[in-house]
Parts: structure tokens; sequence; C-alpha cells
């Protein structure tokens, strides 16, 4: 997983399907996020790409984005945002969302 900022995200989010997880390292759920992502990171392989936005160290990103909770899980493709959630999520929920991502 790659750590974003507001120097390389623009850049990683620009081709194909990436997930961006917006977290802090004080935040449990999303601790509880982080292996579901090297997994998922793992299964799809070069189809998504993962990248990660600490939402303390990078306060204008997380702006951008309007970003009020977290974990917030922003789905991205060709550099535009398609969907999201808040919160923790089961494995499951992530497959069905880049699958319906990768089809269209």
């Amino acid at each position: 997983m790659v750590e974003l900022n507001k120097e390389n995200f623009k850049e990683f989010t620009k081709e194909g399907v990436v997930i961006v997880d917006f977290w802090a390292p004080w935040c449990a759920p999303c601790r509880m996020l982080a292996p579901i992502l090297e997994e998922l990171e793992n299964d799809f392989g070069e189809k998504v790409k993962i990248g990660k936005v600490n939402v303390d160290e990078n306060q204008e990103l997380a702006a951008a984005f309007q970003i009020r909770s977290i974990p917030t899980i922003v789905f991205i493709k060709d550099g535009q945002v398609i969907d999201g959630f808040i919160g923790a999520a089961p494995k499951q929920v992530f497959i069905k969302k880049i699958e319906e991502i990768l089809e269209k």
C-alpha cells in the first residue's frame, strides 16, 4: 500500500481502479481494516491499487474529500470518485464493490 499525500495523490489515482483509505493511527476500526486491504492488494494484484491517507498528516487532502469520519473508503476510477463508504466493512463488501467497478 502506498502512503498518499497532496504531492503524490493525483498521480497515483489518475489511472485505473484505486481504493483510498482515509485513516489515522489512533483509530481502532482503521487498524482493523489494514489486514483486509493488504489481502485485497494481494488478491487483485495489478487490477486495483490501494493507497492510504493519514488524515492527521494530510488535513488539506482530507478536507478536499470532505472526510468527517474515519475510516472512510473512497473508490476512484481513472481519476474520478465513483463510490465510497464510511466505517469498517468485511472483505466481501470490498470484493463485491471492486468486481462491480471492474465490470464497468
